[in-house]
């Protein structure tokens, strides 16, 4: 029988877990405080927040559910699209960037749309970002 506490999980139990469950040591994953996200570059915020369902390098999963490839997506091609996604989420995908700012939100999105096969070299802004939100 597994009891249960309120108390919040201590790093080196998350550590234990993460390892014993096949993921990243916990030196390796960024800690949010608080409600938002504390990464910053469009590829911290990617591995921390979306690579759990869209996997590492973009190739989208099936099983539990289906998560979208983002490789070489033409979806992408408008950055207003993927910009109301992560603010909005749309069917499965929540929306993830009620805890970003638009800077981060600007910043992963870009990130994405650069990478994994994609390159759409023109950038979204915060300012895009705040006009959707």
């Amino acid at each position: 029988m597994v009891e249960s506490s309120n108390r919040p999980l201590g790093l080196i139990t998350v550590s234990v877990l993460t390892t014993a469950l096949g993921f990243p040591a916990a030196a390796d994953v960024t800690l949010s405080d608080g409600d938002n996200f504390s990464g910053h570059s469009g590829e911290a915020l990617y591995a921390n927040v979306c690579a759990a369902c869209h996997m590492d390098h973009g190739q989208g999963a099936t099983g539990a559910g289906r998560y979208p490839a983002l490789a070489e997506n033409q979806n992408l091609a408008a950055g207003t699209y993927p910009v109301y996604v992560v603010l909005h989420g749309y069917k499965g995908m929540p929306p993830v960037g009620q805890m970003m700012s638009d800077e981060q939100v600007a910043a992963v999105v870009n990130y994405v749309r650069a990478n994994f096969g994609n390159d759409y070299a023109d950038k979204v802004t915060h300012e895009d970002v705040a006009t959707s939100r």
